[in-house]
Parts: C-alpha cells; sequence; structure tokens
C-alpha cells in the first residue's frame, strides 16, 4: 500500500519513505509508527495501542515514546512545535491529521474475483512473520477436508513455539480458506513477509503432502517439498516441514539451536483424527457446535485417556460454553478441571492443557493460579491469540484492565482476520468499562458486535457500559440484543455466574440494572 500526504510517499511494500521522489532515511522502528498512524487516521492513538500495536505489548519509556514521535514528525518535515500532520492531543494520543491519500502499490494488487478488502491496522514487528494458509485437500472427497485442515493447523502450533517468529494464528489465516487471493495482499493484510502454503491428498492409508515457503515481498519460492508417506507416519512429516520452513527463513538460528519441533503425537491416529474432526465445529464456535466438537472430543478421550490435546480443547470447551451462558458454571467448571489437570499429567509442555487449567481455575475464583497458568501458556506458544485473549479477560476481572487491554490488543494482532475477534474486542471492551472509560467500551462492544452478533460479551459489556454512561437510548437497544444472545441473562445470573472481584461485580452488575436488567 502507497499513502500519499503533502509532497511525500509512504510505501509499505518496499518500507520506504519518499519526498518529492527523494529517499529519506528513516529507522525501521519509526517507519512502523508512522505506517500505523497513517494507516489509523480516523482515531487518537492511545499510548497503550502504540505499545501493543509497534512495540509488540512491551511498555516503554514515555521518553522514549516521545523520540520516536519526534523522529517521525522530522523525517515528514514536521515538529513537535508545528504539529501540522502529527498532533498530539492532551491526555489523551497521538493522530496524524493531514490529509492521506491512499492506493494499491503496481498492478499486481488489482482485485481477482471472491478477493476479499484489506484490513487497515496491521502493523509490521521486528521478528519475521509467517503465515500458514489452510492446505488444499485434493482427496476429491469432501469428508476428509478435515485432515488437510489438521495438517495446517498442527504446522502452525508447532511454529509457534519458536520465539523467533510472529506467527499468524489459525482463525486468520483460515480466513482465506477457499477464496482467490493473491499472496501479496494476503501477506499485506496479515503483517507477514512469508506465506507457507500447500496441498493433502489423502489415499487409503497414503498421504501426499507438498508444501511450499513464499519470500511475498520478493515474489521468489525459498522452499518447496513433496512428501508421500504412510499414515502412520504424518507427525515425522510435520517435523520435516516445520524444521525445514525454519531453515530457509533463519540459517543461522537453525544451526544455534538445534531445531527440531516438539510434539508429543497421541497414542492412536483414529484419537487424533478425531480431534481433527472436532477442532472444525470447536473453531465456529455455536452453542451446537460446541455441542458437537465435544461429543467428538469424548469419544477421542475414550480411545487414548492420555491424549492431552483432546482433554484441553474438551475443557476449554466446557468453559467457553459456561461464559457464553450455554452451561451452568457450576457443572462445567469441575468437568473442565479434571479434564485440563489430566492433560498437564499427560503433557506439561502443550500450551493448551495450560489454558484449559487457567480457564477451569478463573471459575473456581482461583485468580492468581489462573494467571500464572495463562503466562506458562504464553511461555510456551506467546503466539496462542485465544490464551492471550483469556488472559487479557481474567486480568481485567481482576482489575488489571490496562493488562488486560495490552493483551487484548496483542491477540487482534496475531488474528486480525479471526472470528474469535469478537471476543477479543469485547475484552478490550470489558478493560475500558473497568477503567470507567464507558465511551470506549461501547465503541470496543460495538466493533466486538459487528465482527460476531451471537457472541454475547460484546452484549453483556455494550448494556452495562450504555447503563453507567447514562445514555438510556442506547440501554434501552441493547437490552433485547442481549437477552436474544443470551435468553437466560438476568441480575442473578450476571452476579453469581461470572468470577469478578467483588467490587468489578458490583459494578458490572449495577451497569446491567440501569440498563434495565431485572
Amino acid at each position: 500500500m502507497q499513502f500519499l500526504f503533502a509532497d511525500h510517499t509512504l510505501d509499505t511494500d518496499t518500507r520506504e519513505l519518499r519526498r518529492a521522489g527523494a529517499l529519506i532515511a528513516i529507522q525501521p522502528q519509526v517507519f512502523d509508527l508512522l505506517t500505523y498512524l497513517l494507516r489509523n487516521r480516523e482515531r487518537v492513538l492511545t499510548k497503550d495501542d502504540l505499545f501493543a500495536e509497534v512495540w509488540g505489548g512491551r511498555t516503554v519509556a514515555d521518553s522514549t515514546l516521545a523520540t520516536h514521535i519526534n523522529a517521525a514528525r522530522k523525517a515528514i518535515g514536521d515538529s513537535g512545535e508545528k504539529q501540522i500532520l502529527i498532533r498530539t492531543i492532551a491526555r489523551k494520543g497521538v493522530r496524524f491529521v493531514g490529509d492521506v491519500q491512499s492506493q494499491p502499490c503496481g498492478q499486481d494488487r488489482a482485485k481477482a474475483n471472491g478477493s476479499v478488502s484489506a484490513r487497515p491496522g496491521v502493523p509490521t514487528s521486528e521478528r519475521p512473520g509467517i503465515a500458514v494458509l489452510p492446505f488444499i485437500n485434493q482427496s476429491g472427497d469432501a469428508k476428509h477436508e478435515y485432515f488437510s485442515d489438521g495438517i495446517s493447523e498442527d504446522i502452525i502450533t508447532a511454529l509457534s513455539k519458536l520465539h523467533w517468529f510472529v506467527v499468524i494464528a489459525r482463525n486468520a489465516s483460515f480466513f482465506y480458506k477457499g477464496k482467490n487471493v493473491h499472496l501479496k495482499q494476503i501477506a499485506e493484510e496479515l503483517g507477514v513477509g512469508y506465506v507457507v502454503e500447500g496441498s493433502v491428498r489423502k489415499d487409503g492409508e497414503r498421504v501426499r503432502i507438498t508444501v511450499q515457503l513464499n519470500d511475498v515481498a520478493t515474489g521468489s519460492q525459498l522452499w518447496a517439498q513433496r512428501y508421500d508417506r504412510e499414515l502412520a507416519d504424518v507427525f515425522a512429516v510435520q517435523d520435516e516441514i516445520t524444521g525445514a520452513i525454519v531453515a530457509a527463513i533463519e540459517p543461522q538460528i537453525y544451526t544455534a539451536e538445534n531445531f527440531r519441533a516438539q510434539r508429543k503425537p497421541p497414542g492412536s491416529l483414529d484419537a487424533w483424527d478425531l480431534v481433527m474432526r472436532a477442532l472444525r465445529p470447536f473453531w465456529r464456535m455455536t452453542r451446537d457446535d460446541n455441542l458437537a466438537a465435544q461429543a467428538l472430543l469424548e469419544q477421542a478421550i475414550a480411545i487414548d485417556p492420555e491424549y492431552a490435546h483432546a482433554l484441553a480443547v474438551y475443557a476449554v470447551s466446557h468453559m467457553f460454553g459456561a461464559h457464553m451462558g450455554w452451561e451452568s458454571a457450576a457443572i462445567a467448571t469441575p468437568i473442565a478441571e479434571r479434564a485440563a489437570l489430566a492433560a498437564m499429567r499427560s503433557d506439561d509442555e502443550d500450551p493448551w492443557a495450560h489454558l484449559a487449567l487457567a480457564c477451569a481455575c478463573a471459575y473456581l475464583g482461583r485468580q492468581e493460579d489462573a494467571l500464572a497458568a495463562f503466562e506458562a501458556a504464553l511461555r510456551l506458544n506467546e503466539n496462542f491469540a485465544l490464551a492471550l485473549g483469556c488472559y487479557g479477560l481474567v486480568l481485567s476481572w481482576s482489575g488489571r484492565w490496562r493488562e488486560g487491554a495490552d493483551a487484548a490488543h496483542r491477540a487482534l494482532r496475531l488474528s486480525p482476520r479471526d472470528p474469535f475477534s469478537a471476543i477479543y474486542y469485547g475484552v478490550a471492551g470489558y478493560a475500558a468499562f473497568v477503567q470507567r472509560d464507558y465511551s470506549e467500551a461501547i465503541r470496543q462492544c460495538r466493533e466486538a458486535i459487528r465482527h460476531r452478533n451471537d457472541f454475547v460479551g460484546g452484549h453483556r459489556v455494550l448494556t452495562a457500559a450504555a447503563g453507567m454512561a447514562g445514555e438510556m437510548e442506547l440501554a434501552r437497544a441493547a437490552l433485547p440484543e442481549l437477552r436474544r444472545a443470551q435468553p437466560n441473562i438476568s441480575l442473578t445470573w450476571a452476579a453469581t455466574q461470572l468470577p469478578l472481584a467483588p467490587n468489578e461485580r458490583e459494578h458490572f452488575v449495577e451497569g446491567l440494572r440501569r440498563a434495565g436488567l431485572d
């Protein structure tokens, strides 16, 4: 994408800033900051926004932030005194206020049939960014679709254990499944430099997997390979693929770290097969899909009672059901705790096992244990968007709204096209509610509802924020939508089913009461 303003052109493909055609020297992180300001010029960006998106969630000193903003101004002929293009809004943040035009870079940005519009605001990172697209099922039978999806997901999981990559979350990559979109457009929308794509052909007891790694900036294919294996060797194939990708992108790290993906395969391929089938409805996350996923996971656990990933996903599905109001927390939580502990005993290096334990501990009122388990999951996989989003929610439940908002924004960075982004926007909205910034809470929750109208968290917080803000017209409109999304909602439910800190429980229930809930 090119941004044209004043006599400047900023090109995100070539990462060049020019003034009247002359190249301007600019530090990489200052370039990222300027790009982020341009992409989000319709709103004021807070310090927390900049920390989350430009510094990858790290909080830096105010002097460092000011230095970078001043460097961005200097690069485009602005200054702190003039503030013609980059304006500081006292006690709020910064905003790009100059007139801007944007346009695609070159003819290859022309949209193909079925292409999707670019999503603004996806920043770059100091680390290599990589997206694994859903592998194409070439088996000629739609019922094998789950198998090719499962191969893609396992490669994402293995790559995500590496701390030198930013790996785009599963649901963001899977947004492009079945769509005819140019790789360069996908890379720009997801903010990555590398894209992995491939195909799977399953024939009886044999499987052929083809995979290639693309450097999108240069348009070159860095590496490609075909694997013909007996089906039972599928885990070794995934290890080979992951190792080869690392070697192609960063050979120095490959040599130093003696990379090998750490993964504990289940004792039975049939159990694995059932989990792959279960993940498809699990990620759709409707009430019926959640029940379907649980039924398949129960079958997998019956075959292999020590299958950590099956146990962990089963536990998470029950806790999600409790949060959505589909299950009683009193019934779901013990089930989830037992499954999570079993997953931990089986494989304490599976980040999903730690996520499952964290969710159960949160609903048991053991918030410190929950936060420790979330942090363990994120140490094992720092790119685990779902864990980041849930972590942000529990931090906010505990009153730590700033950290909760940071975690939610990091989840959105990793998963910009994820249907679960509705949850992450809702978490950001709840963090603002805890801060008593009701207008921001309303804004974030409206975005959550825009992404998934059936996810109830955004409706709850929107209604409570409208009540606390005294926006009774909005509250009267929001309350019926909340009741539609969660028919069993009541003040008693909110007071007893959500594990909020006592003062935050009173605050939340009061907002719902003022909005008219009884």
